[in-house]
Parts: structure tokens; C-alpha cells; sequence
């Protein structure tokens, strides 16, 4: 269990991350392991050098974060165990959500050049912050999302699957194989391994093209998913079974 002698608030500070990982996967392999224990309102990360191997996750609220905190407190994340702890003050984006009128003061031993800029940011941050608070309000309270970032082709590094893959036939009883459809084109063999390896028994998941299109006539991909024994297999696909990778794209988990 993380310990932190600061004020316990809705966002966690994560140190210790592994700073060779790419700024947008670190973001929704994160986005993906933390979003089981609370709605994330933003996830905060750099590549510069003083900031480098370190996230700030900001919830929805106090309960989703200290469970987070808790649960994956020493949990190997690419190799190497994550540090959390309760960030040193609120983050202003749960200043803005507890107060509308909230505005984020000007530091005074910022730079000549952040000065001169920080108007100017100011406006464009409030303009970002307010679009997308106006698309959270229409989603669904309850609803989990896992914010990938759409790509106009594939990329040929998730090209590793055979487009003319069969989908298995599914089974009506328990299986240590599960089959995922309806998965976005943007999901790969790892951002599925960081969903399913919370659950114990996990050993490996392969993500491969669907053969058929999804009813919008989409392609999509689907992956085989494999655990160590039905019974362990089963506790993931009750959890996972309809988890929404993508607004309006909800994976089906199934036995074969």
C-alpha cells in the first residue's frame, strides 16, 4: 500500500515509469489499467528531461484514485515497478470541476517568456478544457472509455496477423481461451494484454484482423486471449465483456 505524507486528493502522482516508452502508448497503456478503479478525467505526461518517467492522473474523485493507489501500488508496469502517491496539490482540472469559475493563477517567478505567453495559454487551455467537458456531459456517468487516438491506416507494425484469419467457433461453456471481436483498428497485442493481466491466470493475448467488417462496415480487428484454467478465464470475461476500448466501440468477450 502506497504511503504519502500529502493531503489525500483526486489525483496521483506516478513516478519511476519506464522513459523509453512513447508519450501517447504510456498514456493509454495508463488509461487502460488505472480506468478499472474510477473515471480519469485526464492523464498528464512529458518527454522533456526534468519531467520524464512521470504521469500525474487526475479522477473523477477521491475513492477512484485512493483505490488505484492502493491496487497498484509496486505493480510491474514495462518492467519496472510503479511509485504512487497522492499528488502535492489538486490538479486544475478538479479545481475547475469543483469550481466553474476556477482560474489558474499566473506563478510569479515564472520566466520573461512564460509570462509573455501565459494569457494567451490561459485562453486556449480554458477553450480545450470547456470541449471537452461538453463531450464528457454526453457520455454516460457510469460509462468506461479507453481514449485512443484514431489513425486514418493501420500502421505496419500492428500488420503482423493474416487477413484471412477464420473466427473460432464459440463455445457455451467455460473455456481458458476467450475470443474479443469489435476491437478498434488501434489495438495491439499489449494495449489488450494491459486490460487482461489484472486478472490472475493471464498468459498471453494476440491480436489479429477480423475477416468480416463490424455492422457500420468498419474493419476491425479481433484477438484470442489466453488464460490458465477456465475457472480463471471465466473472472475476466464476466469483468471485460462489453468494456467500451472506444466510444461506441464495445468488445465482446466470448468463449471458444
Amino acid at each position: 500500500m502506497a504511503s504519502s505524507s500529502t493531503q489525500p486528493n483526486s489525483t496521483l502522482y506516478i513516478n519511476n515509469l519506464n522513459d523509453k516508452v512513447n508519450k501517447d502508448e504510456l498514456k493509454v497503456q495508463l488509461y487502460a489499467l488505472f480506468t478499472t478503479y474510477g473515471k480519469i478525467i485526464d492523464i498528464i505526461a512529458s518527454k522533456s528531461e526534468k519531467l520524464r518517467g512521470q504521469a500525474w492522473l487526475i479522477f473523477a474523485d477521491l475513492a477512484g484514485a485512493t483505490s488505484a493507489m492502493r491496487a497498484c501500488e509496486g505493480m510491474i508496469f514495462y518492467d519496472k515497478p510503479l511509485h504512487i502517491h497522492y499528488a502535492r496539490s489538486k490538479s486544475y482540472a478538479t479545481l475547475r470541476k469543483e469550481d466553474p469559475n476556477f482560474i489558474p493563477p499566473t506563478a510569479a517567478n515564472a520566466s520573461d517568456i512564460a509570462l509573455a505567453h501565459s494569457a494567451k495559454r490561459l485562453r486556449e487551455d480554458e477553450t480545450a478544457d470547456n470541449e471537452r467537458q461538453a463531450k464528457r456531459e454526453k457520455s454516460d456517468e457510469d460509462e468506461e472509455e479507453m481514449e485512443i487516438d484514431d489513425d486514418d491506416e493501420p500502421s505496419a507494425k500492428n500488420l503482423s496477423v493474416a487477413t484471412s484469419a477464420t473466427i473460432p467457433q464459440q463455445l457455451q461453456y467455460p473455456s481458458a481461451r476467450l475470443l474479443c471481436t469489435n476491437l478498434p483498428q488501434e489495438v495491439t497485442d499489449s494495449v489488450l494484454s494491459v486490460l487482461f493481466q489484472q486478472y490472475r491466470g493471464f498468459q498471453t493475448a494476440q491480436v489479429t484482423w477480423s475477416p468480416t467488417p463490424n455492422t457500420a462496415g468498419a474493419r476491425v480487428k479481433m484477438a484470442q486471449v489466453f488464460f490458465e484454467s477456465p475457472e480463471l478465464a471465466s473472472t475476466a470475461k464476466e469483468a471485460l465483456d462489453g468494456f467500451t476500448l472506444k466510444k461506441g466501440w464495445q468488445m465482446s468477450v466470448v468463449y471458444i
